[in-house]
């Protein structure tokens, strides 16, 4: 029996805030209460923000714990653990790792291997000995453009804890890369390609994705089904694209490039996600549509921290600010995400949820997370 009360705090609750406590116990939120007093053995939270884990759909967080320079590979249980940590100390108790597969192993310089089953593996593992202290899921990127996409696919099952499938198709001259300028200086920046090198990528990856293309992506829309995950596009740019993420199933769209592929989404009834860093810096790192821009046109349900993880819990009250209703901006980082995802027992502060729960303080216009819980733990 564990028992924890965060009193005298500014709960933020699914649609309005209050002051008011909130009793963790056995891992679920047995009591919310309105009122300013603190009870004998309460956390006196002296008007903090207290309001529910973060959810992370989609982050890059991992590859860089993994690979922590170019050619550097470090040993994957303490870059996993390290990971982990990293996310609790910024409010994520719940997060889908994002592994790409699909391989491209016939290109000299511009290659990348297969890496997804082995890391999976070693993520379930760590899992099961009770190492880490958020909850981890799967979500599993699926490069449309590749040579090996069916067969890493194969080796994963409905036990994974596979909750996505996105659809990754970053052919050269669309989606996100439409602008051949843009995908120059990121290839180029990260192979060390020359002009010439630069070129013949582009042609083998257009000729590759001709070949494999269309098999690749009726697979992945398969294996989601067969593992039981929650389908999402990524990087739509036109209403047509969009409309064939419709007709595969597809329930949130992955950082949509443009206005109109925005509200083909949302014609749809696609939920919306975009990356923190964007809605921060006040545009996109590749020229594509601003979050912002789709925060004011109403177009926005999900963010995602991509590959700043500090970044979620700063977006979520920027929103909130922007749209005058802390509550909303908090639901795009909680029950947004939980509920695109098919999670039902966790993301929002009510009775009977899951007790993942942070404490946030607002100082000089900046967030400071004073206290993280997982079913009712501290992690944090």
């Amino acid at each position: 029996m564990s028992e924890t009360i965060l009193a005298n705090a500014t709960l933020v609750l699914p649609s309005e805030v209050i002051h008011g406590a909130i009793r963790l116990e056995n891992g679920q939120i047995t009591a919310i209460d309105p009122g300013t007093s603190v009870p004998a053995g309460a956390i006196d939270c002296a008007g903090d923000l207290v309001m529910p884990g973060l959810i992370e759909l989609h982050t890059d967080n991992l590859e860089r714990h993994i690979q922590p320079r170019p050619r550097v590979s470090w040993p994957h249980a303490s870059a996993i653990i390290a990971h982990d940590a990293e996310l609790a100390s910024v409010g994520i108790t719940t997060v889908f790792d994002a592994l790409r597969v699909g391989s491209v192993v016939s290109n000299e310089k511009a290659n990348y291997g297969e890496y997804a089953r082995q890391l999976a593996d070693e993520i379930l593992a760590l899992r099961r000995q009770g190492a880490l202290r958020i909850s981890h899921f799967l979500h599993l990127r699926a490069e449309v453009c590749s040579e090996t996409l069916i067969a890493e696919l194969a080796k994963f099952g409905p036990d994974d804890r596979i909750g996505i499938v996105s659809l990754m198709d970053h052919t050269p001259g669309q989606r996100q890369f439409r602008d051949m300028t843009q995908l120059r200086a990121y290839v180029c920046g990260k192979h060390g390609l020359s002009d010439d090198e630069f070129e013949s990528h582009v042609a083998a990856q257009k000729a590759l994705s001709q070949r494999l293309g269309a098999a690749h992506e009726a697979a992945a829309v398969a294996e989601a089904r067969r593992f039981g995950a929650v389908l999402a596009s990524h990087d739509d740019t036109t209403a047509a694209q969009v409309a064939i993420s419709a007709r595969h199933g597809a329930e949130f769209a992955e950082f949509p490039t443009t206005v109109e592929a925005a509200q083909a989404c949302r014609d749809h009834d696609i939920l919306v996600m975009m990356g923190a860093p964007n809605l921060i810096r006040g545009g996109s790192h590749s020229g594509n549509v601003a979050a912002k821009t789709l925060a004011e046109a109403d177009l926005l349900d999900i963010v995602s921290s991509d590959y700043v993880p500090s970044a979620l819990l700063s977006a979520a009250l920027m929103l909130g600010d922007l749209w005058g209703d802390v509550a909303r901006g908090v639901r795009t980082v909680t029950s947004a995400p939980g509920r695109a995802a098919g999670l039902t027992d966790r993301g929002q502060l009510a009775l009977g949820a899951r007790a993942d729960v942070i404490r946030v303080a607002r100082i000089a216009g900046a967030t400071t997370l004073r206290g993280v819980w997982v079913q009712g733990q501290r992690v944090g």
